[in-house]
């Protein structure tokens, strides 16, 4: 059966991972395939995380914010019709289809059934008010994880129709603004459809998208852009020929969505370069705009190392799904080390726990939340408030795709047959191999704990390796099969187990988690165990500033001391930190539930001081301090939502 001239498929086959890989082929295969929507299901307290997202903003938005309620252009209204509707879809579908949750379905299926409706006869779709490519871009992330979970035989088609008009536009119509600096988050749906219903054509509209679009690749193999990107800097740096569009280059969104460029368009090219260029960017970031909770600045443009600058939420769920993305394509351990450590840190760090609430800008240095101009590139005194919709409305609609994109990947297959964990939280997995349907389930209190148990079912014996990933910080980690050790797996690979396995089969992992010190912006130090960032958590007054329908605005004021220098040695931490560890609680990311805590010796710091309402520089260490030495507790980043992450180190008996 055809459809606008592109060729079609049929549910079932569009359903089936079977064939991806095939050398036949005219585009490369990732090293790993993702699971299509649904089959990783959360459970324990990842599935609980869920469940508060769902009873939270991202569960009754369309309830209390206009922008995607009923009269919003995507469900046919004379409300906002750009990327908000989009940007709240891509979010809710995976929200809603990983819990089974029927009330959230049925949202979504209402901008999902008027979006397909809405296509006209030449292939367009969407609001007629708003022509431009780009929310149309994020319609399509949407549309494709819809389709995973449900076989709708209406979205295939309407893709196909949509790719063969925008073929034909876009020489007359070409990529501008958002759009072209965006261009590899259609490339990706492209992809998607292509491995699904292959067409030559679908090949030549991304290569097309490739020519119109912004060089990612380029920006990075010379990168500029080296400091604080403040309004006067970007201003005169415009100027400067050569440095057009600079405003757009250095937006932290456009840089946390182009991370996975380079791996998105190595499966066009078969490029070894461009799959590299994942981990060049990556590197880059960390150098000149690193912070301790695996984000880079950007708030809004690149902001420098201090980590009194902040992150954009936006910016985190999308290099979430940047390094989702590049992971399945190069296989590299390292990538689904840096989502970890977002996804347990930079997410939930930016949200209240009940998930009404979230900042615009989170701070690893974060002593106040409040009306301030300071310390922002670019952005606003709301920036770093908690609420509806702080400084702009793009992260309230955006936020929601992280936590359920995050537990969709967790497992992975290769191109060779082995089951991959990726990422480590509890749930349980159906796969496929050689025909044998085969179910994981995995317990564990990561990445609170070190010790991982995954039962292995197959409906019969079947043999295929399983690759379990150790993370670069896990020295001396064990793997036994069944009681039995397997050999020593190297930190920062995927451990190979080849064997045949049976029902009941029990792989456990254990993960040393000893603390370590790591040195930062100014010889600062900050303290991480396992995947966990650990912060000294201020404490909090909250000022509400006002209602806001639902949910309301919330300033938070510090009330006590912050300024702490740590007496801690890099090359043994264990002698100066201690561990306590109490049961796990409902809310594993709030501070009365963390099951975590550290103790650490330190001095108060009168210099270092606040101004704005911003923690200043840290101080360059090694500090001097004649306070009396006591002991402060840190817990993990996330629940401290006032926070010192950054401290400077004392110099030894000082």
């Amino acid at each position: 059966m055809k459809y606008a001239g592109l060729a079609s498929t049929s549910p079932a086959l569009a359903s089936s991972f079977d064939w991806l890989g095939d050398p036949a082929k005219s585009i490369r295969a990732g090293e790993f395939q993702l699971l299509p929507l649904g089959r990783v299901q959360p459970k324990g307290w990842l599935r609980h995380q869920l469940e508060i997202q769902a009873n939270g903003l991202s569960g009754h938005l369309d309830e209390t914010w206009p922008d995607v309620g009923p009269k919003s252009g995507w469900l046919g209204g004379t409300g906002e019709s750009w990327e908000r509707g989009p940007y709240f879809l891509d979010g809710l579908i995976p929200l809603a289809y990983l819990l089974g949750d029927e009330r959230l379905k049925a949202k979504a299926q209402r901008f999902v059934d008027w979006t397909l409706k809405s296509q006209t006869a030449d292939g367009m779709f969407g609001p007629a008010s708003n022509n431009d490519w780009w929310p149309r871009m994020v319609m399509l992330k949407a549309l494709a994880q819809y389709q995973e979970a449900t076989a709708d035989p209406r979205v295939i088609p309407m893709m196909q129709r949509y790719f063969k008009y925008q073929l034909v536009a876009l020489p007359n119509r070409p990529l501008t603004s958002w759009g072209r600096f965006r261009w590899q988050d259609q490339v990706l749906t492209v992809l998607w459809l292509y491995d699904r219903a292959p067409d030559p054509a679908l090949l030549d509209l991304a290569k097309l998208l490739r020519a119109q679009g912004y060089d990612w690749m380029a920006q990075y193999e010379n990168f500029q852009y080296k400091e604080k990107m403040s309004s006067a800097h970007l201003d005169q740096m415009e100027k400067t020929p050569g440095f057009k569009d600079i405003k757009l280059a250095t937006h932290g969104v456009n840089n946390g969505q182009a991370v996975k460029t380079g791996a998105i368009w190595s499966r066009v090219t078969g490029a070894d370069a461009d799959r590299q260029a994942v981990l060049k960017m990556i590197a880059e970031l960390d150098r000149y705009h690193g912070l301790p909770n695996g984000m880079f600045s950007c708030d809004e443009h690149l902001a420098g190392r201090s980590p009194s600058q902040g992150s954009e939420l936006c910016t985190v769920v999308e290099y979430m799904y940047s390094l989702e993305q590049s992971l399945a394509v190069l296989g590299d351990a390292s990538l689904a080390d840096r989502l970890e450590k977002l996804a347990f840190n930079a997410l939930p760090g930016t949200m209240t726990d009940d998930m009404w609430a979230h900042q615009y800008d989170q701070q690893p240095n974060q002593v106040e939340c409040s009306l301030h101009k300071e310390p922002w590139s670019t952005n606003g005194p709301e920036s770093n408030l908690y609420g509806l919709e702080p400084h702009f409305g793009c992260c309230t609609a955006n936020f929601s795709q992280g936590w359920p994109k995050f537990a969709a990947n967790l497992f992975m297959t290769s191109a060779q047959g082995a089951i991959v964990a990726a990422a480590y939280s509890p749930c349980e997995a159906q796969l496929k191999l050689q025909g044998t349907n085969v179910h994981i389930a995995e317990e564990t209190e990561y990445p609170f704990r070190g010790s991982i148990r995954m039962t292995v079912n197959p409906s019969k014996p079947v043999k295929f390796p399983f690759l379990l990933r150790v993370p670069g910080w896990a020295e001396g980690a064990e793997i036994l099969v069944n009681g039995h050790k397997e050999n020593a797996p190297k930190a920062g690979t995927f451990a190979r187990v080849e064997r045949e396995w049976k029902q009941g089969d029990v792989v456990t992992i254990n993960f040393p988690m000893q603390p370590r010190v790591i040195t930062g912006f100014n010889n600062s130090v900050s303290v991480e165990r396992g995947p966990l960032v650990f912060s000294y958590s201020i404490g909090q007054d909250w000022l509400k500033l006002r209602d806001r329908g639902m949910t309301a605005d919330w300033q938070v004021y510090p009330s006590s001391r912050w300024n702490y220098a740590l007496a801690v040695d890099p090359a043994a931490p264990s002698q100066k930190i201690t561990l306590t560890e109490h049961a796990l609680g409902d809310r594993p990311f709030a501070a009365e539930g963390t099951p975590t805590h550290l103790k650490v010796k330190a001095k108060l710091l009168p210099s270092w001081m606040a101004s704005e309402g911003t923690a200043g520089v840290v101080p360059e260490s090694p500090v001097e301090s004649a306070e009396k030495e006591g002991t402060i507790s840190l817990i993990p980043y996330a629940a401290a939502k006032l926070r010192i992450t950054s401290f400077p180190r004392l110099k030894e008996n000082s």
